[in-house]
Formats: C-alpha cells, structure tokens, sequence
C-alpha cells in the first residue's frame, strides 16, 4: 500500500521545506544564545527566562492577530510571507547586539515574524488537507520544522569550530537559510481562499468566540497547564552547560532533543489519526514528567542527555496532535481565528511558566525549575484523565 505520506498536498510539504530553512536559521541562534546572554552579555539566568517568555507571548498575540485577518480576508499565504519574511530580517540583529537589551529586540521582531506565520500557516495545512490525513499533515510539517532545528545547531558546532567560538560570526552566516525559507514561501506554497472572504475588521468579535464549541475550550484548557510545564529550551542548554558541557558543543542540546523530536513527530502523527487523543496526550506528558524529574537529578552529561531526549520524545508525541484537535474542534471559517487564540493563550502560559523557571533556578538551582515543571505535567495529565470521564459520563 502507498504510504499516505505521498498523498499529501504538495502545499503540506512546502510549508515543511520552508519551516526546515526557517528553523535551521533560528536554532543556530537560539542554541547559543542563552550563553552568548549570560557569558558574553552578562545576563543572569532570571533574565534569560523572562526574554524567551515575553518573545513567545508576543509571538502568540501575533498569531492571534494574524489566524483572525487570514479568515477575515479569506487568504493565508500573504500573511505567512509577511512572517517569514521579518523572521529573515530580523536575523542580522543578534551579531550586532551589544546588550541584552539589544537582543531582546531581535527575539522580539524575530517572534512577531514567527506570530504572524504561525496560525494562517496552520490553518492552511488544514484547509488543504483531507480529514483523514491531518493528523499526518500536521505531523510531517512538524518534523520537517525539527529536522532544520537539530541541523541548525549542528552546522553552529561546525562553525564555532571553524571561527574559533566566534558567536557573532556563527549568528551572520544563520541569516542565509532564513533567505532560503522566504524563496521557498514564493515560489511553493499554493493559497486556497475561504469560502466566503469578508472585510477584513479587528479586533475578533466576542460572537465568533462565541461560536467555538465547548470541546475547543477543553482543548486550551488542557494546553494552558501544559505549557506552564514547558517552559523554554533555553533551561536544557544552561542545564547542560552546568552538567559540564562545553560551551563550544552546547548546541547538541538542541540537536539532542530536535532529533527525537523530528523522528517521531510523523509516527505520532499517524499514532494521532487512528487513536483517541487523551491516550497521545497522557504518554506525552509521562515523558515531560520523567523528563523534567531526570533534568532535576542530573549531575552529569549522560544523564542531562537522557533528560534531553525525554523531552523531545513529549514534544513528538503532542505539538502535531495538539495542532490537529484545534483544526478539528473549530469551525472551517473560524480556524485561523482558532489557532490565533490557542497561540495568545498558550503563549501568556509559556510566558509565566519561562519566568517561573528563571527565578526558581536563581533562587533555588536547576532541581527546582524542572521539579516545578515535572509538577506541572502531572497536573495537566490528571486535568485530561478528568475531561475524559466526564466525557463519557455525558454522552
């Protein structure tokens, strides 16, 4: 039988391609940067925390934005390009960053570019996917995205090698596949218009909040306690790095945690299409418990790795799924609107928990961030155990 890989539009695997360049470009960067803040900079690690979380909570409330005018306007793609777009230019901002005060520029314009991308981006898998194959879709853009971010910092270990732990020099030479992501946008990725394109008007009506069902909320409910145990892969780097390892291999953190990430995004996908979701959702969050439990005992670099690899199996195992239940769950002309709010509101959650873990690790060392986290994840599977039976109980 034909995988049902190859059925996918070709639009899917365009936007994988471009998500590959794009997030190639940004994890070169984003894995040395909380060392290049905290030893080159001097920023404390409370700082760290708070510049990812703010960057994602803005991202979010770009999405947000950006999910409502792709429905009101009745097309995607012009949106996705604007987002890629500023991502791409937004790159030369961190070699020429003095301050942490400058780098939070940079994240900030970078994640609005990632905002304003993100929910037309998502949508528009959806809309030009058979039901039957989204949790596939979902999947297989998802992995193609991690695929570029465990490539990204392995070319940032090569190149640190290469200019002699020069970051600065590392953070320019990032900037060209994100030029490649924009190429990709034009040229491969097809629009598909809503039904019925309305004026476009803002903000988001309280009536169309209206309009997503209960089981939408559900959904974001579950995803808010979630995120309040993810917070960002900043904590795995400095984690890494206090375990002992050297600042010039600190990117196979990321490549670590993005290469499970990658090669179980599409299995689970799959995994997602023929199998209730709580049952997805509860295996992903016993691997963020025992992920974030080993992070906590750690004390060597065998064991940071296996707490790593832990955790990019929790994000396979749930951010395509994720994704799938908010497409499902939401009215076709109201998804890109959909995906805006679950962003916004995960994104605030990811903002606390990203603050959250800095001061614990300031006042109390790593063990407390990833015991806080591993708290999180239980109460998030218990959250979903809870909906499941009272599910059953209604129908």
């Amino acid at each position: 039988m034909q995988d049902k890989a190859a059925r996918l539009p070709r639009t899917v695997w365009a936007l994988g391609l471009v998500s590959l360049f794009m997030d190639a470009s940004s994890e070169s960067i984003h894995a040395l940067l909380p060392l290049f803040l905290t030893t080159t900079l001097g920023a404390s690690v409370a700082v760290v925390g708070l510049i990812d979380g703010v960057a994602e909570a803005v991202a979010s409330f770009a999405k947000m934005v950006s999910g409502y005018l792709s429905d009101r306007f009745g097309r995607r793609k012009p949106l996705v390009l604007l987002g890629y777009g500023l991502a791409a230019l937004s790159k030369p901002l961190f070699p020429l960053a003095t301050s942490a005060t400058a780098v939070f520029a940079a994240r900030f314009a970078d994640r609005i570019g990632k905002g304003l991308r993100g929910a037309p981006r998502d949508a528009l898998v959806a809309d030009v996917t058979p039901p039957e194959l989204r949790g596939r879709a979902f999947g297989l853009r998802q992995a193609l995205d991690t695929a570029g971010a465990f490539i990204g910092p392995l070319a940032a270990i090569a190149l640190m090698a290469a200019f002699d732990d020069d970051m600065r020099l590392v953070f320019w030479v990032a900037a060209i596949p994100a030029l490649l992501a924009v190429v990709c946008v034009v040229v491969g990725v097809e629009d598909r218009a809503a039904p019925e394109p309305k004026a476009a008007r803002a903000p988001i009506r309280i009536a169309e909040l209206k309009r997503l069902p209960p089981d939408f909320w559900q959904v974001i409910a579950v995803a808010v306690v979630f995120m309040l145990a993810r917070f960002s892969e900043a904590f795995l780097v400095l984690k890494a790095n206090a375990a002992g390892l050297p600042l010039a291999l600190a990117p196979l953190v990321l490549v670590a945690m993005n290469v499970v990430y990658s090669a179980g995004s599409y299995p689970a996908g799959a995994w997602a299409d023929r199998s209730p979701a709580p049952r997805l959702l509860i295996a992903g969050l016993a691997c963020l418990v025992a992920a974030d439990l080993v992070l906590a005992w750690a004390n060597g670099i065998g064991a940071a790795f296996a707490g790593i690899a832990l955790w990019g199996a929790h994000m396979a195992l749930t951010q395509g799924l994720l994704s799938k239940l908010v497409a499902e769950r939401a009215p076709a002309d109201l998804r890109g609107s959909a995906f805006g709010v679950f962003y916004l509101i995960t994104g605030v959650a990811t903002l606390v928990s990203s603050v959250i873990a800095g001061l614990l690790w300031d006042w109390r060392g790593p063990g407390a961030s990833f015991f806080a986290g591993a708290l999180f994840a239980a109460v998030a599977a218990l959250l979903v155990l809870w909906l499941g039976a009272r599910s059953r109980t209604t129908r």
